[in-house]
């Protein structure tokens, strides 16, 4: 292609569009892919006042990131949505009234209440979010942390269900208030409203799991599995695409308020001291709230995604009163299989042994994967050796012949440069040669000075100068021989005299070589 015709093209960089949100806010940024994770946070530390060290990036599709990491790295799509945590960071003044009535909610109150038919008092310990038919404890106007209340009998009862406490010993029998034990001061247990194990419509799924975490510390105390905050894709990923001696299984819990088995499940056996360990151990554990319609249907359609229309379809076959669910995934090398399905009527001892079971399956199919995996990397480290040791011969041929070469290079350079510097002197010896005057005759009327110099090889120079000629004719008549006055000098014999050390300018007649002399040639040191 002509010159003139040809264009340069240069590669435009792609763009990577974030939206950022952060409690009530929400950050829009562009960067190129060449940018890194840091670059985003210092952008967000100048919109949102954040300190880096305070704040936690999240919603990335292959789970948590360093700062360093290049966000071509992460294979990520025009179009993303990250969210800020700052778990550190007290809430801003906006929230503090949501905040004192959230440690309101988590108080436990102590209601007194006297029976003046029986003249006796009964304690009860509840906690803040438990209702009084419409509202909470927490927001009935009650006093806290103790407060007195009394009961009689009515002629139309209205009782109201309460519960009594785990703990139990000073709640009597409530038909000494003249009703059974399911009902006291009455409402129905399954309308007592409490607040949502997961919000509806979560834009995020790490988001919602955050929640559903609190939630259930909330309800049932902080001794329980430890929920996986993250996509369900993320869950998969660290469960089963890891090396082979660290994959577990994947235990998916699914949560349902509208079941009467869902209280006793979760705080019975999830909370198990036993059941809580052997899950940390063994299993990475994620959990939804199918409650809502809207929750069950994004849990359908992320199974669908990720483990196929079986188990979605397994998940639908099941009632409301046959939840919480635990569904025990096993990935394979092909597809994932769910291996178990526990349904909320269950013991701990069953559920156990239904755990056992599934890791009995996993660790076998674990082992031939280990097994394959070891035999792979056995081989792929003796392709590495073989491939290093053939690398390595390579390296040390190039380097055999280059420094060949190099030597080869190095003669040639000396011998050019011997050959330049033997041309060179060649070149000034035929100069000074043809620049000699001519030999005066024996027969001159002139004074002739016969000159006979030996040389460091035992030959004799000999040459007939007039008297009158300077010494720089017999030093160039001597470097015209080979023997430049540079290395050499011209010594008399007796006595020793270094006629080279003597003005070149001054004559033969004033050196005193005349009318002849023997002179002899020495190198300088």
């Amino acid at each position: 292609m002509p010159p003139s015709t040809r264009h340069i093209v240069e590669r435009q960089p792609r763009m990577i569009h974030f939206r950022v949100e952060y409690r009530q806010r929400s950050v829009e940024l562009v960067l190129e892919e060449s940018s890194k994770v840091g670059e985003i946070k210092a952008i967000l530390q100048t919109e949102l006042g954040i300190p880096v060290s305070k704040m936690h990036l999240k919603g990335w599709k292959s789970g948590d990131v360093s700062d360093s990491t290049v966000l071509r790295s992460l294979h990520l799509p025009k179009n993303n949505s990250l969210y800020v945590l700052t778990p550190d960071i007290a809430p801003t003044a906006s929230t503090s009234k949501n905040s004192a009535l959230q440690d309101s909610l988590n108080q436990n109150f102590l209601l007194v209440i006297s029976h003046r038919e029986a003249q006796r008092d009964y304690s009860l310990n509840f906690p803040g979010s438990k209702t009084i038919q419409e509202m909470t404890l927490a927001l009935s106007g009650i006093s806290y942390p103790c407060h007195h209340l009394s009961v009689c009998r009515r002629s139309s009862p209205n009782y109201v269900h309460m519960i009594s406490d785990s703990e139990g010993d000073d709640f009597e029998d409530a038909s000494e208030f003249g009703v059974d034990d399911s009902e006291m001061f009455g409402m129905s247990s399954t309308t007592c409203r409490k607040s949502p194990m997961m919000p509806e419509n979560s834009e995020n799924e790490a988001d919602a799991l955050l929640y559903f975490t609190a939630e259930f510390s909330s309800r049932y105390g902080e001794t329980h599995p430890m929920f996986y905050v993250g996509s369900l894709e993320a869950a998969s990923q660290e469960a089963f695409y890891g090396k082979a001696r660290d994959r577990k299984l994947l235990a998916i819990y699914l949560h349902n308020d509208d079941s009467v088995l869902s209280n006793v499940f979760c705080s019975q056996m999830m909370c198990a001291d036993s059941i809580v360990s052997y899950l940390s151990q063994n299993f990475i554990t994620w959990a939804w709230d199918v409650t809502k319609e809207a929750n069950k249907a994004r849990l359908l359609t992320m199974c669908t995604r990720h483990f196929g229309s079986v188990v979605t379809q397994t998940i639908r076959t099941y009632k409301t009163d046959q939840f919480p669910l635990l569904l025990i995934v096993m990935g394979k090398r092909t597809s994932n299989e769910v291996l178990n399905v526990i349904q909320g009527n269950t013991t701990v001892d069953e559920l156990m042994m239904r755990l056992m079971g599934a890791m009995e399956i996993f660790t076998a199919q674990q082992q031939e994967d280990i097994k394959d995996e070891d035999e792979r990397e056995a081989r792929e480290t003796v392709k590495r050796e073989q491939d290093e040791a053939y690398r390595l011969s390579l390296e040390a041929d190039r380097k055999k012949r280059e420094a060949q070469e190099r030597e080869e290079a190095e003669l040639v350079r000396l011998q050019q440069m011997k050959k330049e510097q033997e041309e060179e002197k060649e070149a000034i010896r035929l100069s000074l040669e043809q620049a000699l005057p001519p030999e005066p005759g024996e027969e001159s009327g002139e004074q002739i000075s016969k000159l006979r110099i030996r040389t460091p090889s035992g030959e004799f120079l000999e040459r007939r100068f007039l008297g009158s000629c300077k010494l720089q004719v017999l030093f160039d008549f001597v470097a015209s021989k080979g023997f430049p006055f540079e290395e050499f000098k011209i010594l008399t014999t007796f006595p020793r005299r270094n006629i080279t050390q003597l003005d070149p300018g001054s004559t033969l007649l004033e050196a005193k070589l005349f009318p002849q002399e023997t002179l002899f040639l020495e190198a300088k040191e």
